[in-house]
């Protein structure tokens, strides 16, 4: 009973915070909403003198009162979209419909934003060619995709007396990126390590996934191949008395059917 007993307690504690959690998403999303109802007033909640009704034919100023009368008769709410216009600025529509049409606008300008991160790139004061330029490499992609680059040297025990080594190491790497970067700072020393920071100079490609990178290569390695296998045409030989086909240029099948034929 007692093994029965702490089962039943642990799925009971289990079931609870499901619950938790779904009510504080359902809250969240509840205020969400909240905030983007707050941000307009709709019908009575007007109360000025005029109001301009901006739709498909146009815009029209007309008093409020006559506004709402004829969101009545078409079935629609008035919604006040730019009140510090003169005079507010509003639309004949159902309020759910303008709020979820926010809402979805809201959604579409999010998903367009480019999401900037901070790549990190780090050194040893003593960073031998070859590391150095596979990672000058990783930056200029990072950078290429519209990412910042934070590149720092760490100075590990006693290396920290060749901080100046680490500084040269850093000027050096942002003097190779000049074409894809801008530095933000100077290198500066903030404990063992010694950070320099660059930012992207063009705005950010949207990243592409590693599937789509692979289309794109065996895309590109198709036309190499398909231009390859094109005739290549050929010179023919220039005969000693001249003749027509001097400084001619012709495919090597259409040469080969003139040998043909002449035989």
């Amino acid at each position: 009973m007692n093994i029965v007993g702490k089962i039943n307690g642990k799925i009971l504690c289990g079931l609870l915070d499901f619950y938790y959690l779904c009510t504080r998403f359902r809250k969240k999303e509840l205020m969400k909403n909240d905030n983007i109802k707050n941000q307009y007033r709709v019908n009575e909640q007007i109360r000025v003198r005029e109001v301009r009704i901006v739709g498909d034919g146009g815009s029209t100023v007309v008093p409020t009162r006559q506004a709402l009368d004829m969101a009545r008769e078409q079935g629609v709410d008035l919604v006040e979209i730019s009140p510090n216009a003169n005079p507010p600025v509003c639309r004949l529509i159902d309020y759910s419909k303008f709020l979820y049409q926010q809402k979805k606008r809201q959604k579409e300008m999010k998903a367009k934003q480019v999401k900037v991160e901070v790549k990190e790139i780090r050194f040893g004061p003593q960073t031998d060619e070859h590391d150095y330029q596979f990672k000058l490499k990783h930056a200029k992609e990072f950078l290429e995709e519209g990412n910042k680059v934070r590149a720092y040297v760490f100075f590990r025990g006693r290396s920290i007396l060749f901080k100046e080594q680490g500084e040269v190491l850093l000027l050096r790497f942002a003097n190779d990126l000049e074409e894809f970067g801008k530095v933000e700072g100077m290198p500066s020393l903030e404990g063992k390590k010694m950070f320099l920071y660059l930012a992207p100079k063009k705005a950010g490609a949207q990243k592409k996934s590693q599937q789509a990178r692979d289309r794109e290569a065996a895309v590109a390695e198709a036309k190499e191949a398909a231009r390859q296998s094109q005739p290549k045409e050929v010179d023919v030989e220039t005969p000693a008395n001249g003749g027509l086909f001097a400084n001619a240029k012709i495919s090597a099948d259409a040469l080969k059917k003139l040998t043909e034929s002449e035989d």
